[in-house]
């Protein structure tokens, strides 16, 4: 495969080869539903979340309790401001930006400035710690697209989960750029179905579950009844 690779076909590569292969012989959509929208939409407001009474939080497309999340973009804030990072996490450079590497092209959400970094925003729930393997890809592809048009290094990236208030960074070592490696390679060489991923945890919530012919467990399963 020749061209670009794109962003989102990393990231999809990093979690299930095989995923990638139903989304491109399938032709699906892959535009964000409406729900990521809204929640991405909650990284702009995080000063005016903090100070809106609890009651009107309970409207948000959040994940915690209004005083949970309240508590948590707090304590981020605490912690950012400490590294002196907040600001430039609020105020960035520019804001979805399509960016174009050697390898691999797509959308970042923030770009800061001085160092120069990318900022991906993240619909879902953060691990305990770090971010998950397909993020880590993503935000590398984008740290290197960044450093191919601003002929700059660019050592660190940012993943945001708004609906937690959490904010975490990573550094791109030499396993991280190893991981991206082996997934762009993965993208390039797609030509067939890949093995079934091994973790059929990611199954569950997989739309093609049933044309992999992977057996998931259902609810009744999992509460012990049987199928």
């Amino acid at each position: 495969m020749s061209g670009y690779v794109t962003f989102s076909d990393l990231r999809t590569a990093a979690y299930c080869p095989r995923k990638l292969y139903y989304h491109r012989t399938n032709d699906t959509d892959r535009e964000p539903p409406s729900r990521v929208e809204a929640i991405r939409g909650l990284e702009p407001r995080y000063e005016q979340l903090l100070e809106a009474p609890a009651g009107t939080l309970e409207d948000e497309p959040i994940a915690l309790s209004p005083v949970e999340y309240r508590d948590q973009l707090a304590a981020t804030r605490r912690s950012l401001q400490d590294a002196g990072e907040w600001e430039r996490l609020r105020n960035p450079d520019r804001r979805d930006v399509c960016v174009t590497g050697r390898d691999c092209r797509g959308v970042v959400h923030k770009v800061l400035a001085d160092p120069v970094e990318p900022v991906l925003v993240s619909s879902g729930q953060p691990p305990p710690q770090g971010v998950w393997e397909s993020q880590s890809v993503h935000a590398v592809a984008a740290a290197k697209a960044l450093a191919w048009e601003y002929e700059r290094p660019v050592d660190r990236a940012w993943v945001e989960y708004p609906a937690y208030g959490v904010v975490r960074s990573l550094e791109l070592t030499v396993r991280r750029t190893g991981r991206y490696r082996r997934a762009l390679r993965t993208v390039r060489e797609l030509d067939g179905p890949p093995p079934r991923t091994k973790n059929r945890s990611k199954c569950e919530s997989c739309a093609f579950a049933q044309t992999c012919g992977v057996k998931t467990r259902t609810l009744r399963s999992l509460l012990g009844f049987g199928d």
